[in-house]
């Protein structure tokens, strides 16, 4: 098993909303047995505005990104993302998690 640091997993979503309860635990299992960078962003959260003008009528919404490296601030300065929409399985995950740290390497 690969650790992945050099990936990011970030899950749009929204309270209240049974497809995105189905997109988490989908990535909480992946997740639980091939740890990489991950966190949920509630695209409803007044902070969160500009994701929710892109992803308001589309959660849930998952992000896999490769991680190139660190900006001067901290930041990871992440590749573009291979996207999911909607449904989507654990498998379908795990393939996005692999190509991103085969583009990593």
């Amino acid at each position: 098993m690969v650790l992945s640091h050099a990936v990011r997993v970030t899950l749009f979503t929204r309270i209240g909303c049974g497809l995105c309860d189905t997109a988490k635990h989908t990535v909480t299992q992946l997740h639980k047995r091939r740890p990489f960078e991950y966190s949920e962003l509630d695209i409803m959260v007044p902070n969160n505005k500009p994701w929710k003008d892109v992803y308001e009528f589309d959660v849930p919404v998952l992000h896999v990104q490769a991680i190139k490296g660190r900006l001067e601030s901290g930041e990871a300065d992440l590749a573009d993302p291979k996207k999911l929409f909607h449904r989507f399985t654990e498998q379908e995950v795990e393939t996005l998690v692999d190509e991103a740290e085969k583009a990593k390497s």
